[in-house]
């Protein structure tokens, strides 16, 4: 009896350990949820071109060909070239840009969430659509203001993240002096 008790025990603490390790693997093989408005472009094309021109746009370019210097990351006042912004996206980059007329208080919060971390870039975009629009290499998620917390949940998922085309290039030794 006591061998056929102890075989039910280990029988037990096999299944236990067959289910934990499959709970492990579905929890580690699940796809990541959409964060909700996020947009995905197909595939942009790489390559360098210091001529192309980027004006008019109603919202700033996820990818594509852009110009050879990328955009050192920080904080602008003033609104810097496409083409060197997408540059530094195609390293990692994530670029969040606003309206010029967004309030300060807006703008304020956007600089602090740039301010937190490495390869984040804050300008104002002329002529975008929305308040705010946040862009990472092949993706898009455009926001009323700067309180909505998908802005960070995209920081966290695209920068840096598994989609960048040249992950470890530079975000510094570029064009453009952010502010401190």
């Amino acid at each position: 009896m006591f061998s056929n008790r102890r075989n039910l025990i280990i029988l037990g603490m096999a299944l236990v350990g067959v289910v934990g390790l499959a709970v492990i693997v579905y929890l580690n093989a699940r796809p990541e949820r959409p964060i909700e408005g996020v947009v995905q472009f197909p595939r942009p094309e790489r390559g360098h071109d210091d001529t192309l021109v980027f004006d008019g746009l109603e919202i700033p370019p996820a990818g594509g060909e852009h110009y050879n210097i990328w955009q050192n990351c920080g904080i602008y006042a003033e609104s810097i070239e496409a083409g060197n912004a997408v540059h530094s996206m195609e390293h990692g980059a994530v670029w969040i840009t606003y309206q010029p007329d967004l309030p300060a208080d807006d703008v304020a919060k956007l600089e602090d969430i740039t301010r937190s971390q490495s390869f984040l870039l804050l300008s104002p975009y002329e002529g975008q659509r929305s308040p705010v629009v946040v862009t990472a290499w092949g993706f898009q998620l455009e926001a009323d203001s700067a309180d909505d917390g998908r802005i960070e949940q995209f920081i966290e998922r695209y920068r840096l993240g598994p989609t960048t085309p040249e992950l470890g290039g530079a975000c510094v030794q570029g064009v453009g002096v952010p502010l401190p």
